[in-house]
């Protein structure tokens, strides 16, 4: 019996030691290739990020490359309206000094129609005037010349007169003559 004691532990030990090399083996083979399968998936992990950061360095190039087109568009709307402000203001202006300009022509045109109109009712006043004279002088004339066509008549009444006394004047005579 004392050899069952040691025999019985001997063969399990022997069939311990068999199943723990076999398992040995196999769990350094498994250990081997977890470690190697952790290996593939940490390199095909940092290949992974190393292709995500790639991308996402291309995408980030990518919308840097909006956002400038963006920005440079955005900053030729804001020149062009800055411009287009500015241009809007100087016509603005140039509209004020035109306006100014052409007040001040209206101005000077409005006092200058006043005056030629008060020119033109003095001429007028006048033109009535001479015309008032020119009709006094007209029946003025017409009265001087049916006074100076009288005039001959009674000078040529005066002058037949005459001649006629002077005739029987002379008649008068010849008869105190003849009588005498």
């Amino acid at each position: 019996m004392k050899k069952v004691y040691v025999i019985f532990p001997a063969l399990a030990m022997l069939i311990f030691f068999g199943f723990w090399w076999n398992f040995s083996d196999k769990f350094e083979a498994k250990k081997a290739a977890i470690v190697a399968a952790q290996k593939i998936e940490k390199q095909q992990k940092l290949e992974q990020d190393a292709r995500d950061r790639e991308k996402a360095i291309m995408d980030a190039l990518a919308s840097q490359a909006v956002r400038k087109a963006e920005r440079e568009a955005n900053e030729a709307k804001k020149q062009k309206d800055r411009e287009d402000r500015q241009t809007a203001k100087e016509e603005s202006l140039k509209a004020f000094r035109d306006k100014e300009k052409l007040g001040r022509q209206v101005e000077r045109l409005t006092a200058d129609v006043t005056s030629e109109k008060e020119a033109i009712s003095k001429q007028e006043s006048k033109k009535n005037f001479l015309v008032a004279e020119k009709n006094f002088l007209k029946a003025y004339v017409n009265k001087a010349e049916a006074n100076q066509a009288d005039l001959t008549r009674v000078i040529q009444k005066i002058i037949a007169a005459d001649d006629a006394r002077a005739k029987a004047e002379a008649a008068a005579a010849a008869a105190a003559k003849k009588n005498s």
